[in-house]
Parts: C-alpha cells; structure tokens; sequence
C-alpha cells in the first residue's frame, strides 16, 4: 500500500513537472526556469505573463521571456508583456503578410519590443492605432513598406537632429523631442514596421571603413530576403550609404555591419554609446552589402555602354493600346547574324507593370523577330542608340 501511495505520488510529480508550462514547447522550458530566477523580485510578473497568455499565444510569450535581457526581467509587467503580445498578433490576424510569416520570423521581428538598448516604452497599441490606417488598403508587404515609410515623418513629426538628448532614445522620447539621431530614427520606424506586422531590425555600423563614425538604419524581411531602408525612404537597398557599406570589413568588428536580433545570434551589436552593452544580439551581415554594392556597381558600367528596351505586343496598329489589347509572343532579338536574347510578351490578363526587357548594347542596330497572325515571320529594325527605348509590335 505505501509503495502504490508512493507510486502515485511520485507520478503526480512528474505530471506536475511536465506541464509546469502548458501550451509552452519543452524547448522553452529550462530558459523560462532561468528566467524566472533571474527576475528575482519580479519573478511574480514574469509567471503572470506566462500563465495569463491565451493558449495560442503561449508560445511567443516565452520567446519573449526565454531571451529577454536581464534589465526586462527585472523591470517588465505582465501587462505590458501581454499587450504587447496581443497587439502582435492582432496585426497577424489583420494583414495577409504578417499570416503568411513563418514563426520564427514572427517571433524574433514583429514581436519584440525593443531593438537595441533604448528605454522600454509600452508604444504597441499607440502604433498600431497609428500606422494602420496606411495599409489597410495594401495588398502586398511592399506596398505596406512604401506607405509606412512615407508617412512616418508626418504622423510622428520627428526629424533627424544633432541636438537630441541622446542617440539611444525610445520612440516616445523622440517623439517628445521632435528629434532623433539616426539610431533614434532607426527605433522609430522599426517600430512603426513591427506594428502592422512587417518583419524589421536594426542595421548599422560602429564605424566606416574610413573612419568617419557610426551610422544605423532598417532592415525589412520580404519572402525571405532581407532589404534596407531608411527614416527618410529612397527605396529598398538604394541609399547614399551603400558605396559605404559595400566597403566594409567583415572581420573587424570595428569595420562589419550588424543587424540586430532578439534572439542569440552569433555575435553582438556594438553600441557605440556604450561599449560595454553586450546584450544586443545581432548578425554580421557585412558580406551582403559588399556584394549589394558590387552588384550595384556592375549595374552602373552597364549602364554607360547598354541601354534598356522595352518591347509591348498589341493586336494591331489602330487598338487603344490599353491592357486587353496586349497579345502573348515570343520574340527573338537578332545583331546581324547573331541572336542576343529573347522572350515573351505580356499578354491581356498580366500586369500593366509587366513589360519584356532587354539590356541592348549602345549604337548598334538590332531585329526584332516574330510570328504574326497568320503565322508569317515579321522583322523590326530599332536603331539602339543612348536613351531607353519602348518597342511596340503589332500582331496583325
């Protein structure tokens, strides 16, 4: 009898062992233990935030949790935990792009609230709020990019300024400043992104390749490619800074480029206001960039010796030449004897954006070669010479 009692007890236990985190993956276990002990007065809080998450938010708690700073262990509420978490995955539910992130992604780049060490406001809600309004009509994760990055200068009336208090600021004491270093500027649109659910982190430097200081920016994550951008937007991976960052050097920490990250990477982001921060995680992506640059640069000296042409197929030479009147074709492009590409042309139902290009050699003469209607072979002539062309074809 005291064997069985014995027996059951300690099955109980061992019950009691397995689910001391329900819903939680057993891969989370042991940090949150960590964690929790490493909270010491605040232990309360950061169990509350555990055990008071809905089941299907669980999990993202204690991704959070299992790879928080010390300082955030110390010094979080439950509540700010979970409405943040809440309002993460609120901008899931609401945009088709943050549906389609994988977990991880999820986890590690639109759930966080901070990126580096600034001052932990409760900005989630206030930004959601915020920065909705400008992509509920976007249907696709670019779209939401371009209109949060065009209005975020208006809506939070923050511009770059040497004179702000601080290059580490949150985005309420920058909003509260109505100014920002470009770390501050960095937070501020990270943040934006983050709420309506747009994967995005922290890049930067701690100094040029020449020397010259520090300089950070954004990183954006679409189809599993990350892209860079700023504050003040010129596009993705267009900036003044690439010729820059397409010099650095990967294996001086001094030199590399970083991009931040909640959870361990393999290294750390140098924060150049105070070195001895060292739980910022972050990756050395400075190989992308030299290669961006490089690319870029292959692009330029084209340029000076090739010229774009676009070629359009329409049904005849007296259409509106609007979309519906476009016909699908190959078309073979010949120098002299020689074929130097080829493709097919878009047809009624494709994209108005959605043109055949080449990238012809300057001041030479090339034929376009086709198959007509009543399938006799058509040939153009385009006299390539320094601007770009459009090319348009008729079927008939």
């Amino acid at each position: 009898m005291l064997r069985t009692s014995l027996l059951f007890i300690a099955l109980v236990i061992g019950l009691t062992a397995c689910n001391k985190y329900p819903n939680v993956p057993k891969q989370y276990h042991q940090q949150l233990d960590k964690a929790i002990a490493t909270a010491g007065e605040n232990e309360q809080e950061i169990k509350k935030a555990i055990e008071s998450a809905p089941a299907h938010q669980k999990e993202a708690v204690a991704f959070l949790i299992a790879y928080m700073p010390e300082r955030d262990l110390k010094e979080l509420t439950a509540d700010f935990i979970l409405e943040n978490t809440d309002y993460a995955f609120m901008a899931r539910e609401q945009f088709s792009w943050t549906r389609a992130l994988p977990d991880s992604v999820f986890f590690n780049d639109v759930l966080p609230y901070a990126s580096l060490n600034e001052r932990r406001d409760n900005w989630r809600k206030d930004f959601f709020e915020r920065f909705a309004k400008y992509v509920k009509d976007c249907e696709t994760i670019e779209a939401a990019i371009d209109s949060v990055n065009k209005n975020i200068r208006d809506e939070l009336l923050v511009d770059y300024n040497t004179k702000r208090k601080k290059p580490d600021q949150s985005p309420y004491e920058s909003m509260e400043q109505n100014m920002a270093s470009c770390s501050g500027l960095s937070i501020l649109l990270t943040d934006a992104f983050r709420a309506v659910g747009i994967p995005s982190r922290i890049g930067g430097t701690p100094n040029w390749h020449d020397k010259r200081g520090n300089h950070n920016w954004n990183e954006v994550w679409i189809d599993g490619q990350w892209y860079f951008t700023e504050y003040y937007p010129s596009g993705l991976n267009k900036s003044w800074f690439l010729a820059d960052a397409g010099k650095a050097v990967p294996d001086n920490p001094q030199h590399a480029i970083y991009a931040s990250s909640w959870k361990p990477s393999d290294t750390y982001f140098p924060l150049v206001w105070d070195l001895n921060i060292k739980y910022v995680h972050a990756a050395n992506v400075s190989e992308r960039y030299i290669k961006l640059y490089e690319e870029a640069e292959a692009a330029k000296k084209i340029a000076e010796t090739h010229v774009t042409v676009q070629v359009m197929m329409f049904k005849d030479d007296v259409c509106s030449f609007q979309g519906d009147d476009r016909v699908a074709v190959n078309v073979d492009v010949f120098c002299g004897k020689d074929q130097v590409g080829g493709g097919k042309t878009a047809g009624p139902t494709q994209d108005m954006n959605d043109v055949l290009e080449f990238v012809l050699e300057k001041n030479k003469a090339y034929n376009f070669n086709y198959t007509g209607e009543s399938g006799q072979m058509k040939s153009i002539q385009l006299n390539i010479k320094n601007e770009p062309q459009t090319l348009k074809l008729y079927y008939k």
